[in-house]
């Protein structure tokens, strides 16, 4: 059902229905995006996306049950872009689809690197160097950091990083904003001191 509705919306899918099939297809660099059940034979939808993370970036939205917060926060600890709770109409998945496709399609090269203490980032190209180290995001992770970085020496809410990086209102008890900052300031290594958390205001990134 959802194949054919996102076909009659413009998008090419191809639809597999194993996890192992899942994981090998969406790692091979011919997808613009993936839609993961975690509910899947052979292979689950936790396990495909740790194949997937280990091969490739390709942007993942989590199908999960509703109300099951465990396989929602492992799948954004593990790289998830976002999740979707099961029951969920085509047309929320496709709007899904839409808002992280436009936010990782890439810009006209030429525009120079934004740049926060030693932090280095190309939003056009999707790149982010530490003191000249690449750091591997995901694009969700990509979107929170720029957010970040824009607003450098300024505390920044959970419900204005939500909106502005995730493209969707902060729900109640929504933790995706913390899972996604955590997962990043992993990826940063030393420059995770630069990202402070302000209890109950959100986060700050240094300029020092």
């Amino acid at each position: 059902m959802l194949a054919e509705y996102l076909g009659r919306e413009g998008f090419s899918v191809t639809a597999v229905h194993d996890g192992e099939s899942a994981a090998r297809l969406a790692a091979g660099g011919a997808y613009q995006i993936v839609v993961l059940d975690v509910m899947m034979p052979r292979v689950d939808g936790v396990e495909a996306l740790r194949r997937i993370r280990q091969a490739s970036r390709v942007p993942v939205i989590m199908l999960t049950a509703r109300g099951d917060d465990v396989d929602r926060i492992i799948g954004l600890e593990l790289g998830a872009d976002d999740y979707v709770a099961k029951p969920c109409t085509p047309r929320e998945l496709a709007a899904r689809l839409r808002a992280i496709l436009r936010r990782v399609q890439p810009q006209a090269d030429g525009a120079g690197p934004l740049t926060v203490s030693g932090l280095a980032m190309w939003p056009e190209k999707r790149r982010v160097e530490w003191q000249g180290r690449p750091i591997e995001l995901t694009s969700m992770e990509f979107n929170l950091l720029e957010v970040l970085m824009r607003n450098a020496g300024r505390v920044v809410s959970k419900k204005d990083l939500s909106e502005q990086a995730l493209g969707r209102p902060l729900a109640r008890f929504e933790r995706s904003v913390d899972v996604h900052l955590s997962s990043i300031r992993q990826k940063l290594g030393e420059a995770a001191a630069l990202i402070r958390t302000v209890r109950g205001q959100g986060y700050h990134l240094s300029r020092e």
